[in-house]
């Protein structure tokens, strides 16, 4: 397998490669930046790879996932004994600050992209250990592009949504098994704040702490005593005083900023947690000041 893939069809794909190197090579694997969104496989070997300045050990099956802006390679250059597959994936947008944008030849939500985006940028690099699962999905890429029978590309579209969507539950998973639970949410709440705009539902919010919707409402309860709803207007409103206080920006622009999706369902939950309306509690601050 080693497919150029950057043609009319596949114009969203960079490349898709399975270097298999019998000999060690000295400077063949420097220290580099991705391209695009890269996906690689271990498929056989062991390989001391550094990313972004900390040294891996690298197994068949493990995965990484790494993003446009971080580096990959050997601290010498030195290509070790072994084989590694990757698939190079160039979305429209994907930058630390920016949501994730695939294109239009992804059919997964925008929302679904957002998530995929802020999940990668927060953990990168992503290593996944021992998930076969990834160099199988590859392997079935690699086989529609081969034989090119009909409909192939709207496979290959649908199989490279599908890698995106089981690293991301990968991710999810092993985050929650690798931390207790104020851990994981207070890595959400981090999330959540940074994106108060968006339209967050409580799918999305399980989605990113790798449990179940039901699971993670039962957990949200008992540690917060809110259900993950109300806990996000808590987040919205506390931010919104925030705003309220350092800034002359209109009550309007706060709470859309804030993801309400009126100034009116902003002042009715603002009036319910506080007893204030906003301008009533904006004019309050100013007396107290």
């Amino acid at each position: 397998m080693n497919t150029p893939l950057r043609n009319e069809h596949f114009l969203h794909l960079y490349e898709l490669t399975n270097l298999k190197n019998q000999t060690v090579q000295l400077a063949r694997w420097p220290v580099h930046k991705s391209v695009g969104l890269r996906v690689l496989c271990i498929t056989d070997g062991k390989f001391e790879w550094t990313i972004e300045g900390q040294k891996y050990i690298l197994y068949p099956n493990d995965v990484l996932v790494i993003c446009p802006w971080q580096t990959l390679g050997h601290q010498a250059g030195t290509l070790e004994i072994g084989a590694f597959e990757w698939l190079t994936v160039v979305p429209e947008v994907l930058e630390k600050e920016t949501d994730l944008r695939l294109g239009a030849w992804s059919n997964l939500l925008e929302g679904d992209q957002k998530i995929t985006g802020k999940l990668l940028a927060a953990h990168a690099p992503v290593v996944l250990p021992q998930f076969k699962l990834v160099h199988d999905i590859i392997l079935k890429i690699d086989n529609e592009i081969e034989r090119a029978e009909f409909a192939f590309q709207t496979r290959v579209n649908q199989l490279i949504d599908e890698l995106l969507v089981v690293i991301v539950r990968q991710l999810g998973q092993q985050q929650n098994q690798r931390r207790d639970f104020p851990q994981v949410f207070q890595k959400l709440e981090q999330l959540l704040r940074e994106d108060l705009e968006h339209p967050w539902t409580v799918e999305e919010m399980s989605a990113i702490v790798g449990l179940g919707s039901t699971a993670f409402t039962e957990k949200v309860k008992a540690f917060s005593g809110f259900s993950p709803l109300n806990y996000l207007i808590n987040i919205r409103i506390s931010e919104a005083i925030k705003l309220m206080k350092r800034t002359n920006k209109s009550l309007t622009d706060i709470a859309l900023e804030m993801g309400f999706y009126s100034s009116q369902h902003f002042s009715t939950t603002f009036k319910k947690l506080t007893g204030y309306t906003p301008g009533q509690y904006r004019k309050k601050v100013m007396n107290d000041e």
